[in-house]
């Protein structure tokens, strides 16, 4: 079963909610999950925090709930008995950090700096926030202290956005990525949560960067492979095919197979920016997917994948992008 970072790691963001008011809770947690992340940390910067994490829990039991900014044990205990999954803190506190590992509970405490984390590794924790994550020095201080602290992954918080949340996550030791550009407190104040779908939606397309990579075309032999090639290549001002054991390549843009593979017709080649993230995103719509069709890199990570769903009688065809 998988535990809660790597429920976390899935996802890919987590939304960061300040709620001033109860009763916007349901309708942030429907925009939430409408745009595509059934996940938030709701910060105890105000009184609503424990009434908006009991109201979503309750009518939305599959979304992933944390509670931010948690600085004493009675804030534990209160977003807890509402129903958080996990607990995140702005700094490291031995015994905010104890109190949770007594009760089970996750945290992932804040940390900038070598001293903080050794702390953090002195407590037995390996998965940490690194906040504020821009102001402390970015990526570039996260790479460097992951030279010495191999172990450690984190969740970059603060100063994140649409503009450099790629770049984090396309780091292997980072969980996901902390933001809240997606829940504007005044867009919430204002009830317009049909704009909180919209940015929630526009960062999951942003994250996952499904693009066209290429179009399959299944032939019936090699003959017929190399005569659809050639004419592709001739029609649309391509350059010469490039043939390999199974398949000819127009430059990048089709691939001819030899013989008929997956898909009645092809294959419909996807790019994106993550595999896993991509299947987990899917999955969440409805979508299946045939185990046996997985490959994997060279690190043994997930690198392609097919949809049991055809369309038009092509696969679908999930890529890495490298």
């Amino acid at each position: 079963m998988e535990n809660m970072m790597q429920k976390i790691h899935r996802y890919g963001i987590v939304p960061v909610v300040k709620i001033d008011r109860e009763e916007d809770a349901l309708p942030l947690a429907k925009a939430l999950c409408e745009g595509g992340l059934p996940v938030a940390e709701i910060t105890y910067r105000t009184a609503a925090a424990s009434g908006a994490i009991r109201a979503i829990a309750k009518a939305y039991p599959d979304m992933i709930l944390g509670a931010g900014t948690v600085l004493t044990t009675g804030q534990v205990d209160s977003a807890v008995e509402a129903g958080a999954h996990f607990i995140v803190s702005p700094g490291l506190n031995p015994g905010i950090v104890r109190y949770c590992q007594e009760k089970g509970v996750p945290i992932l405490p804040g940390v900038s700096s070598a001293s903080e984390i050794e702390a953090a590794l002195e407590l037995g924790l390996t998965e940490l926030k690194f906040f504020p994550a821009e102001q402390s020095g970015g990526l570039a201080k996260i790479k460097a202290l992951c030279a010495p602290y191999s172990s450690v992954r984190f969740m970059p918080t603060g100063g994140i956005g649409l503009h450099n949340m790629n770049d984090y996550l396309a780091f292997d030791k980072i969980i996901a990525c902390g933001g809240s550009f997606m829940v504007n407190p005044a867009d919430i104040a204002a009830g317009d949560f049909a704009k909180v779908t919209a940015l929630t939606r526009q960062a999951v397309q942003a994250m996952l960067g499904l693009r066209l990579e290429h179009i399959g075309i299944n032939a019936a032999n090699e003959t017929e492979a190399r005569e659809t090639a050639r004419l592709l290549s001739r029609l649309f001002l391509l350059g010469t095919p490039d043939e390999n054991a199974a398949s000819l390549f127009v430059e990048r843009q089709f691939e001819v197979m030899k013989a008929p593979g997956r898909g009645k017709n092809g294959h419909i080649a996807l790019l994106t920016n993550s595999v896993e993230r991509a299947m987990d995103y899917l999955e969440r719509q409805g979508e299946a997917f045939l185990p046996e069709s997985k490959s994997y890199d060279e690190k043994g990570r997930l690198s392609a994948v097919y949809l049991q769903r055809e369309l038009a009688g092509f696969a679908l065809h999930l890529v890495q992008k490298k």
